[in-house]
Formats: C-alpha cells, sequence, structure tokens
C-alpha cells in the first residue's frame, strides 16, 4: 500500500499532490463513535400497473410525483421532503429511491420509512404506477432516461467495456443499510464483519434472477452486473493495514468516470485514474470537490461514506427490506454477536460470486446463511422492534432460508 506524507495544506481547493487527496479521503470517510443511528435507502425498478414490461417517460414520473420529484425530473425546486423525513431520488433508467433520515434506532427508522414507502405508491398509483419488488427489472432491456452529462459520459464510459454498465445504470435496483462506523477499536471488526458476511446475506436475501423476460443464470443478476464493471472500481476495498489509507489508495487508482465541464460533454480518456489527474494527465488540477465526485462513482460492496453503507443486497418486495436491515443490525449489536457471525460464516467469506450465482443452491452458502440469518434472528430483542415487528421478521426469513434453494426461486 502507498504511504503518503503532507506536503501542502488544502487552503485553495486545489489538490496540488497525493497526500492531500489521501488526507482528504481518510478525514470524511472513517468516522469513529459508538454506533447510534441507522438509515436505509430503498430503490426500486417502476413499472405502468397494466403494462409492467412498458418504457417510462421522465415527464410520467415527474408529473406522478409531484412536489416531491427531484430536481433530476425537471422540478424547479427542491424535492419535499416525505412524511416520514426522507427523500426521493431518481437513477439513470428511472428507478426511484427513497434516502431515509438516520435514525436513532431500528424501530424508528421502519415507522418512519414505512410511512414514507406508502406515501410514494399512494403517489404512484394515482398515476398508474407501481414499483417493482426484485433487484433487477425482470421485463424491460436498460433503456436510459435521464439525459444529463453526467449519465451520458457514464454510459459512454460503461459501454466501451461491455453491456453490463448500462443494466447496472438502468435496470439494477439495490437495498442499502447505512450503519455508524463504531469506535476506533470497534471500526475493524465492524468492517470485516461487513465484509464476511456479505456472501451469505446476499444468497440468503437475492432477489434478482430474471431480466428482461429471461433467467439470468444467477440467483441476483444484480450483482452479476457489477462484477461485469471495471473490478478497480466495484471489488471489495482491500485493508490489510491502516483502513482509511486502503480506502484512499483504492480511490485514487481508480479511473474517473467523468470531469465536470461547462461543455455538454464529461468524457475522459479511458485508464485516466484520479492520481494521474493530479499528476498532470488532464489539464487543470482538480479541486477537493472533484475528488468528493469522483468517490460518489465507486461502487465496492461496502462504502465508507463517514458512516458504513452495505451495497450487496437487492432490493426486497413490498416492506420486506426489514428482515435484512434487522439481520444486519442484530449482528452488529454488539461485539459478542459480531464475532459469532464471522465465525459462523468463515467458511465462504469471499465467496462472492459463488453467493450472486448460485445463491442457496450451493451447500456450503447454504449452510453459513442459514446460521448467519437463524443467529441474527435469535439476537432481534437487540434492535428494539416491537414483538410483531421481530415475528414478520423471523417469518420472512424463514421462507427465504427453507425456499428450494434453486436460482430459479430467488427472485420470489
Amino acid at each position: 500500500m502507498a504511504t503518503f506524507s503532507r506536503e501542502r495544506p488544502v487552503s485553495d481547493g486545489v489538490l496540488h499532490d497525493l497526500s492531500q487527496a489521501a488526507d482528504h479521503i481518510s478525514g470524511i470517510c472513517f468516522k469513529t463513535g459508538p454506533p447510534r443511528r441507522i438509515g436505509v435507502e430503498l430503490e426500486w425498478t417502476v413499472h405502468r400497473s397494466d403494462a409492467p414490461a412498458a418504457y417510462l417517460e421522465a415527464t410520467e414520473l415527474r408529473t406522478a410525483l409531484g412536489t416531491y420529484a427531484p430536481s433530476a425530473l425537471g422540478n424547479p425546486h427542491p424535492g419535499a421532503v416525505l412524511p416520514g423525513g426522507g427523500t426521493v431520488t431518481v437513477e439513470p433508467g428511472g428507478q426511484l429511491e427513497i434516502s431515509s433520515a438516520p435514525a436513532g434506532s431500528l424501530t424508528e427508522l421502519y415507522q418512519s420509512l414505512s410511512a414514507d414507502q406508502a406515501h410514494l405508491c399512494a403517489l404512484l398509483a394515482r398515476a398508474g404506477l407501481v414499483l417493482g419488488g426484485t433487484g433487477l427489472d425482470p421485463y424491460r432491456k436498460p433503456r436510459r432516461l435521464l439525459q444529463t452529462p453526467r449519465y451520458a459520459a457514464m454510459q459512454r464510459s460503461f459501454d466501451a467495456a461491455g453491456r453490463h454498465g448500462r443494466t447496472m445504470m438502468c435496470s439494477t435496483a439495490g437495498l442499502q443499510i447505512c450503519v455508524d462506523a463504531g469506535t476506533e477499536s470497534q471500526l475493524p471488526r465492524r468492517w470485516g464483519a461487513l465484509h464476511e458476511m456479505g456472501p451469505a446475506l446476499l444468497a440468503a436475501f437475492a432477489t434478482s434472477s430474471r431480466h428482461a423476460g429471461r433467467d439470468t443464470g444467477w440467483a441476483s443478476g444484480r450483482m452479476a452486473t457489477w462484477y461485469g464493471i471495471d473490478p478497480r472500481r466495484t471489488r471489495p476495498v482491500g485493508t490489510p493495514g491502516d483502513l482509511a489509507t486502503g480506502w484512499a489508495d483504492y480511490a485514487l487508482a481508480a479511473p474517473l468516470l467523468f470531469v465536470r465541464r461547462d461543455e455538454k460533454e464529461w468524457d475522459v480518456p479511458a485508464g485516466v485514474t484520479f492520481a494521474d489527474w493530479i499528476d498532470g494527465a488532464l489539464p487543470g488540477p482538480p479541486l477537493v470537490d472533484d475528488l468528493d465526485y469522483h468517490l460518489s462513482t465507486l461502487f465496492p460492496p461496502i462504502r465508507p461514506r463517514g458512516y458504513l453503507e452495505v451495497r450487496y443486497l437487492d432490493t426486497q418486495p413490498g416492506t420486506e427490506w426489514i428482515a435484512p436491515a434487522a439481520v444486519v443490525a442484530a449482528l452488529l449489536a454488539d461485539d459478542t454477536t459480531t464475532d459469532a457471525a464471522r465465525a459462523a460464516v468463515a467458511e465462504t467469506s469471499g465467496h462472492w460470486v459463488t453467493a450472486a450465482r448460485a445463491g442457496l443452491a450451493d451447500p456450503a452458502i447454504r449452510r453459513t446463511a442459514t446460521a448467519l440469518v437463524d443467529l441474527g434472528c435469535r439476537n432481534l430483542d437487540s434492535t428494539g422492534l416491537p414483538s410483531a415487528v421481530r415475528d414478520m421478521v423471523t417469518d420472512i426469513a424463514d421462507r427465504r432460508l427453507h425456499r428450494a434453494g434453486s436460482r430459479k426461486d430467488a427472485h420470489r
């Protein structure tokens, strides 16, 4: 791993050397303290209720959302906040996302986000639209709905390497769980656990075996799209030493997807990394704001953003997002449970592709997923959820773990 020493403070917003960039990344991406908050981002494909395979237009979504429409859909004003405190954003293919406000407890999050989801569903229903319930559009091939310089440049960059990038942009829908990094002593344990548990949780809650009317051959076809993108942007962050240094190395070595300009085209030469830009590969040095924007184009399974963002889960049907969220919260509730979770999944830690492709049909993945989810369900009292919600989580988890276990059942 590279090591950096500070040479010059960032006083003018311009990044003159790698040490400044590394220090900035370290300062904003790992914030430690007692873990108290949790958040969730729910993302869905959107369909006409009477013709789910029909493509939508931006005007349909903007009209349906009204004052809640984000600026990307042409709203001249910032989108209104939903009743529970969440906000609506839109992805390139027209997928909608609710980003929750950070909550002090899982119960608070469940109540607020359920209210936001119900409100969004009601808005869409009046326009004859419904939310999808899987991690990959089962009806339509990818088509970009948002016509912006960012997404145009992103698509051209991805298209040059194959079909997966466009599918990721326009057809996928994920469930992201955001948790505090923990104290300085807890951070390595929580970071390690979220990675090690990933394959088992991915398989247990996979919902995306079908895309555009066909079987993808994967339990999580959504994750298959990520594996088809440049691994310098999507692989897990390797951090055998200091976490902040490892993440800085990862970010600076990742290729640029684009550079924001006043012109319509934001394209950059293929393969130019952020470190190359600092070293003079492009005209003019990058700004700190450019680095922050670059970090938003990196998609590892767990991304540090001051908190830890878990990105490897497929969208769940209806309100069933609470099941994986509750399991994750329970497994991170105390150090003893977290250590037990890491021991339970030791056999399949790092087996990302097997978990995404075979899901619970793989015997080892099934064993570790069952042990892990059962452990989480036994510790649901630690989440503070009401008993009725805990029972619902257990029922969902039991149904997922005891389904037939084949790829073909993974989207149900």
